[in-house]
């Protein structure tokens, strides 16, 4: 049975030949296999760790289980799709939401657990009858309105919960980052985002040293004083231990919350997928929905033991592309190196620490590309906005989504933000297309499809 594990050694191991790629069942020598394996590992590092930290969860917990999927989604593919799964973004408006109304992490988790059980059928789904099976109930126009409600809907967090921390370290991170994202070229660029938190990591501590205790809010309502960088639970933390692990717990209103995510985890996997085919030359189209219910598979199995749900992570589709070594053992490589890192509390202490100036800068820009994302697939399936019947459901989705809009059911359970901005996309989409002249759904025809062969790929976190 082939399970992708074995690989022939690409020309003489050291670099790949000119103009040639180190293809997925090829290698480099095992020395430099896993040095790439370490430099996937950082790539992913900024958005990864930053996830679990915005959503509650353990960091050392979300680096070991990353590594964990990306074995599931490395065998689940046989060595065809080279990816690393790292925590999904996707879902940390959904862990706000669902901890502004009184749900803890097992909440948290039960309800994204669900999220991993229904992309796992969704897989599923595509691999007996196709992506067009997908694009039927979600074309273009909904999966991007969904996708920038999301994004949008997180607003708040940054201008209530972070930047008020420290607004100041909060700005200069935002310019740091914002100049690393651009004018940073190659593998730098692709850790943009922990350069800025290194970066954040540095000010406040020469903040804390050049101006003493800042008098704010720390997590909390109530501004009190307090050091920037507080590091005094890194120096108790053991060097060597297991995360903390906890078991999920469900909740139907938070279980609805979180179920829109699957939408863009779908669309985030249908890129990946795509832009990995056309790097390497060979067509994964039907690779695809093996790689979505690998996802859901290895996202259930995190979320049940009360880690954050995965995604892949197209930080590597640029490591990748910047070294042309595509070989699958570079992943294996990666997945050792998390697994170890998960075994160290001292080093998730180290990003739990993380100032809340320091994630107000990198949210300002994180949440908005989060939500931009939805634009950019509406650009690459030519979604045309001058037709109502795909302005006015996106319009409603994501006004209602991302101004919290609630719609009261019963006294004891109500629909509102990203569930019901999702919804009403969704519905209103199919429900006006059911009453639209024909003239309204000849224009629809002329979209690109998301899923379908010759889409441009989208790439979730450029």
């Amino acid at each position: 049975m082939n399970l992708g594990v074995r690989w022939s050694l690409h020309g003489d191991g050291r670099t790949p030949a000119p103009g040639a790629v180190v293809r997925p069942d090829e290698r480099l020598s095992w020395p430099r296999t896993a040095g790439l394996g370490a430099q996937h590992v950082v790539a992913m590092f900024g958005a990864s760790f930053v996830a679990p930290v915005l959503m509650g969860l353990d960091p050392n917990l979300a680096i070991m289980m990353s590594g964990v999927a990306t074995v599931i989604f490395l065998l689940a593919t046989r060595g065809t799709v080279p990816s690393y799964l790292g925590c999904s973004l996707s879902f940390v408006g959904v862990a706000a939401a669902i901890r502004a109304t009184g749900g803890d992490s097992a909440t948290v988790t039960g309800a994204v657990l669900v999220v991993g059980a229904v992309l796992f059928l969704a897989g599923l789904a595509v691999r007996r009858f196709g992506a067009r099976i997908i694009h039927a109930a979600m074309p273009p126009v909904v999966t991007g309105a969904v996708v920038m409600l999301i994004g949008f809907n997180l607003a708040p967090v940054t201008a209530s919960t972070y930047w008020p921390q420290d607004q100041w370290t909060a700005l200069l991170v935002m310019l740091f980052t914002g100049l690393a994202v651009v004018c940073l070229r190659g593998f730098w660029s692709r850790i943009a985002i922990l350069l800025g938190l290194i970066f954040g990591y540095a000010l406040s501590w020469v903040f804390d040293l050049a101006f003493g205790k800042i008098h704010s809010p720390a997590g909390g309502a109530e501004a009190v004083d307090h050091w920037r960088l507080d590091l005094s639970a890194v120096a108790k933390a053991d060097w060597i231990g297991l995360p903390s692990f906890h078991a999920p717990a469900f909740e139907w209103s938070a279980i609805l919350v979180a179920l829109p995510v699957v939408i863009a985890l779908i669309a985030e996997n249908a890129g990946h997928v795509k832009a990995v085919g056309e790097m390497t030359g060979d067509p994964l189209d039907d690779k695809l929905g093996t790689a979505i219910a690998a996802d859901g598979a290895a996202s259930m199995l995190s979320t049940a033991v009360g880690g954050p749900p995965n995604t892949t992570y197209s930080e590597n589709i640029g490591v990748m592309a910047a070294t042309r070594v595509y070989s699958t053992a570079a992943y294996w490589a990666a997945a050792g190196f998390a697994l170890l890192f998960g075994l160290c509390p001292k080093f998730g202490a180290v990003v739990a620490a993380i100032p809340g100036g320091v994630l107000g800068g990198i949210t300002v820009i994180l949440y908005g590309m989060i939500g931009l994302l939805g634009a950019q697939i509406w650009i690459n399936a030519k979604v045309d906005l001058r037709n109502p019947l795909n302005l006015v459901p996106a319009a409603a989705g994501i006004i209602i989504g991302v101004g919290g809009v609630s719609l009261k059911i019963t006294d004891t359970f109500e629909l509102g933000g990203i569930a019901l901005g999702t919804i009403v996309v969704i519905t209103g989409y199919h429900v006006l297309r059911a009453f639209a002249p024909a003239h309204m759904k000849a224009r629809m025809e002329e979209q690109e499809p998301l899923l379908d062969s010759g889409t441009s790929a989208y790439d979730p976190h450029a």
